[in-house]
């Protein structure tokens, strides 16, 4: 059996000029892509968590450490989207450079990491709508804002918002941007008007001691906040989309990272300036820190903030969900049928359509927090790989054309793989547990469906 057979670069750029997708994406549009999934309820409540529980003031280091890592798998992904503008992401790289087999396993984990984040995230967004609407003297009935395990029938609204948004994606990658542009612009306000209400009122002596767990603090939290990050990588499966894949793409990529490694870090400086560490423990720092300084407003702020960012995130992560399917469906990894792109929106409908209804389902009927860190830890795997794949390619295929090169590759490469192989070690022994059965799962899919349905082994 031939596990590691590769598939040629040269392949995959014909692949993506004949995928029938309508290219309409710029690098603005990629790096807005990029903030839309990265920047959600992260901003508005992990970064006052990361500081009351893990490193203090020196959280603003923690995210600074963290997209600095980021920063390293950023840069190896970037240099991949340079040469291969393909659906595929992680799992299309990999397949180049590391073999088939490990590719599937590959795509297989990024489609635990998107199935189960945009459920997660859709539950939260669900909770979010609930509360505006509770806010403003609109009580909706428990039975459909919570699942049974709650005491409810099912989470309706977190349904519904995604049934609207597969149904603007299969409409159309254009349409899409233009609402992914509008909700970035809502929450980027939402955070600049919160910067310029709270930075006047710093109180250095808030920031002291600055490091009251010490550095051991500041891993930790910098442990938690690469969580913050995750969603960065979904820029790379917009490739087939863009209208120049080899300069757009770096530029989405790590783009869309620094500014939300700045964003991350300004706000959770102001937060620590304006409040004690030891008050920033709940579920609205922002919005409580602004109404301990004095601006009632501040709930309101958070709210509309929250709801875009969160809605901006179930955008991107169903649009990267929908490709990495795609991609992997085209290459005879998985059923055919399901790659099918619409004759009229030339987007791919019936993955879209499929992928929403799982991801509805579990937002609908299950209490996604169990399994929460599953995300985590399948977006690590797929980091991990492809950071390692990058550096194998540069010196298995020197020669081929890379419109972006990652600097110093032979050490960026190897600190990739070494930290998120450091943060997968540290997640809990019951996520490493599900992690394996899902894996169990892909390797039997592998082996009685796709090796033997693959189109690579076909010679197609």
């Amino acid at each position: 059996m031939n596990l590691f057979r590769t598939k040629s670069i040269a392949t995959l750029q014909a692949m993506a000029k004949d995928s029938g997708l309508k290219k309409t994406l710029t690098a603005f549009d990629l790096v807005c892509l990029g903030i839309g999934c990265v920047i959600g309820t992260g901003i508005f409540v992990l970064t006052g968590v990361a500081a009351a529980e893990y490193a203090g003031p020196g959280v603003a280091l923690s995210f600074l450490l963290s997209g600095i890592v980021c920063a390293f798998v950023a840069l190896a992904y970037a240099e991949f989207a340079s040469m291969i503008p393909s659906a595929g992401s992680a799992y299309t790289y990999t397949y180049t450079a590391l073999g088939e087999m490990i590719a599937f396993i590959c795509g297989w984990n990024l489609i635990l990491e998107y199935m189960l984040a945009t459920s997660a995230v859709a539950s939260g967004w669900g909770g979010y709508m609930t509360g505006l609407f509770k806010a403003g003297g609109i009580h909706l009935p428990e039975a459909l804002t919570l699942v049974p395990a709650e005491g409810g029938i099912m989470n309706l609204p977190a349904m519904l918002i995604l049934v609207f948004l597969a149904f603007l994606l299969v409409r159309g990658t254009h349409e899409s941007a233009t609402v992914t542009r509008l909700l970035v612009f809502v929450k980027l306000a939402a955070i600049f008007i919160f910067l310029v209400l709270a930075v006047p009122n710093i109180e250095p002596t808030n920031w002291e001691p600055f490091l009251p767990f010490g550095w051991e603090g500041v891993s930790a939290g910098a442990a938690i906040a690469f969580f913050a990050f995750i969603g960065f990588d979904a820029v790379a499966t917009s490739a087939e989309e863009c209208k120049n894949p080899g300069r757009d793409l770096p530029i989405g990529i790590v783009g869309s990272l620094a500014v939300c490694t700045v964003l991350y870090v300004a706000v959770s400086a102001t937060l620590t300036g304006v409040v004690p560490y030891t008050l920033l423990d709940n579920a609205e720092p922002v919005a409580f820190a602004l109404r301990h300084i004095g601006y009632n407003i501040g709930s309101a702020l958070v709210a509309v903030g929250a709801i875009a960012g969160i809605t901006s995130v179930l955008l991107v992560l169903l649009y990267g969900m929908a490709r990495i399917v795609f991609a992997m469906s085209r290459d005879g990894m998985l059923p055919p049928g399901i790659c099918k792109v619409h004759s009229k929106y030339k987007t791919p409908y019936l993955v879209t359509i499929i992928g929403a209804t799982i991801a509805g389902i579990g937002a609908g009927f299950f209490p996604i927090g169990l399994i929460a860190e599953m995300v985590n830890i399948g977006t690590l795997a797929a980091f991990f790989i492809a950071s390692i794949g990058v550096l194998v390619l540069r010196f298995t295929q020197p020669n081929i054309e890379r419109k972006f090169r990652c600097p110093a590759l032979i050490i960026v490469a190897p600190l990739a793989a070494l930290s998120c192989a450091y943060l997968m070690y540290n997640l809990p022994y019951d996520t490493w547990v599900r992690f394996g059965i899902w894996t169990a799962l892909g390797f039997a899919t592998y082996f009685l469906y796709s090796y033997r349905h693959s189109k690579l082994g076909k010679g197609e």
